[in-house]
């Protein structure tokens, strides 16, 4: 499956949320989005950003797993599959991470207001630490944007 439908998919499920499982949870999908579009560009993305990508998908990965939380029990069982397994292809790359950038603050903004409401410290951190790797995540994407554009110049990434 194309990459932005995967994002459109996240998005909407992330809006809908309403409980603090659900949010963590859809902010999970998320992160396992950035991981595979990270590691599908590692692979087949434009050489100069390659690091770049491998460095989103590893940013991903670490936001992913600072949401595992006992009492939540774990987001992908929560959610009932990882959409981002289903990732095939990416399309239009830029559209693609201009989107992702935009699904990762919105689960950013999301984990905030959890992380705000909840008197559990171990949630608190939790949730700090996936904001943390998910602004990551978006600087990765902002670098391969750069690699892109440096790349559309004519010039050396």
């Amino acid at each position: 499956m194309d990459a932005m439908r995967l994002i459109g998919a996240t998005r909407h499920a992330l809006a809908q949320a309403g409980t603090v499982q659900d949010i963590v949870a859809e902010a999970w999908q998320a992160h396992a989005l950035a991981e595979a579009i990270g590691g599908h560009l590692t692979v087949y993305g434009p050489v100069p950003a390659r690091a770049e990508a491998r460095g989103l998908g590893e940013a991903g990965s670490r936001a992913r797993a600072a949401l595992y939380h006992p009492a939540l029990r774990h987001p992908a069982v929560r959610s009932g599959c990882i959409r981002a397994v289903q990732l095939s292809e990416v399309q239009e790359l830029r559209r693609t991470l201009i989107a992702l950038a935009e699904l990762l603050g919105d689960a950013g903004i999301a984990l905030v207001g959890v992380a705000s409401g909840t008197e559990e410290e171990a949630l608190y951190w939790s949730c700090v630490e996936s904001i943390d790797a998910a602004d990551e995540c978006r600087d990765r994407v902002r670098g391969i944007l750069r690699h892109l554009e440096v790349r559309e110049r004519g010039g050396a990434a």
